[in-house]
């Protein structure tokens, strides 16, 4: 059960970042892919989770490709929930404890209240961005195309300022719901904080420390982009090591 919400452990000094070089993510990467090896199982079931994602994806592009983009922040949104398992298994590996499936999958419980405020954050985020993504399509075609219309739209050069638009506003908001989540979950678990501050900290380290953090967000980016291609199946291990490797960059970059 999720403990009771106490304001007075507020009164605590600032929490402090610690300073973070251009080979951190590599090392996270690393540590991420240890853990995974010492619970592969565990690992392979939300990696298995994340594959289905992938079809799911699929499905919605073929059905409805405005959305698409939109419902690919869904990996943005979903990914960090999902990771909350795989956060649990670093953490127990972390001291030396031995992870388990159940525990991991009922990690949730003790922080229900403030992950679904900040679940509501993140979905509001979506929202704006597939409603955003809609106006663009609707005031760039007479009408939402089919799937090969909207192939077409993106590789023809008549919608050049369509498709600068489309990625930008994609960017955005990618960009945003990155800034706010990327140490955010693992810090709402590990040191029961509310969810609005494990959000300002997080976008604190990626104001303060940009240059880090952009280089993890674009390994993150061109992992997921990789195991995208053999039809998903690479999210098999990618999803559940970016996981754990998530942990590790949120235990490296704040301080106890």
């Amino acid at each position: 059960m999720e403990e009771p919400y106490d304001p007075s452990r507020d009164r605590s000094p600032a929490i402090t970042l610690r300073p973070l070089t251009l080979t951190d993510p590599l090392r996270w990467l690393l540590l991420g892919w240890r853990d995974f090896t010492r619970a592969p199982a565990i690992g392979l079931f939300y990696g298995g989770c994340f594959m289905l994602m992938g079809w799911a994806l699929l499905w919605v592009f073929e059905a409805s490709p405005a959305y698409v983009l939109a419902l690919s922040g869904g990996f943005l949104l979903m990914g960090p929930f999902l990771c909350l398992g795989m956060y649990r298994v670093s953490q127990r590996l972390e001291n030396g404890e031995p992870p388990g499936f159940a525990e991991s999958l009922l990690a949730w419980q003790a922080r229900t209240g403030q992950l679904a405020i900040f679940g509501v954050v993140l979905l509001v985020l979506e929202m704006l961005w597939a409603r955003a993504t809609l106006v663009v399509f609707a005031v760039t075609f007479d009408g939402l195309p089919d799937f090969k219309g909207s192939l077409l739209a993106l590789v023809s050069g008549e919608n050049l300022t369509f498709l600068i638009t489309w990625l930008a506003l994609g960017a955005l908001f990618a960009t945003l719901i990155y800034a706010v989540s990327v140490v955010s979950m693992p810090m709402i678990l590990h040191r029961r904080t509310d969810a609005i501050t494990a959000g300002l900290t997080s976008m604190r380290l990626v104001l303060t420390q940009t240059g880090v953090m952009l280089v993890w967000a674009v390994m993150i980016t061109l992992l997921v982009v990789l195991a995208l291609l053999p039809w998903f199946a690479g999210l098999l291990v990618v999803g559940p090591v970016l996981g754990h490797a998530s942990w590790h960059a949120y235990r490296a970059a704040v301080a106890d």
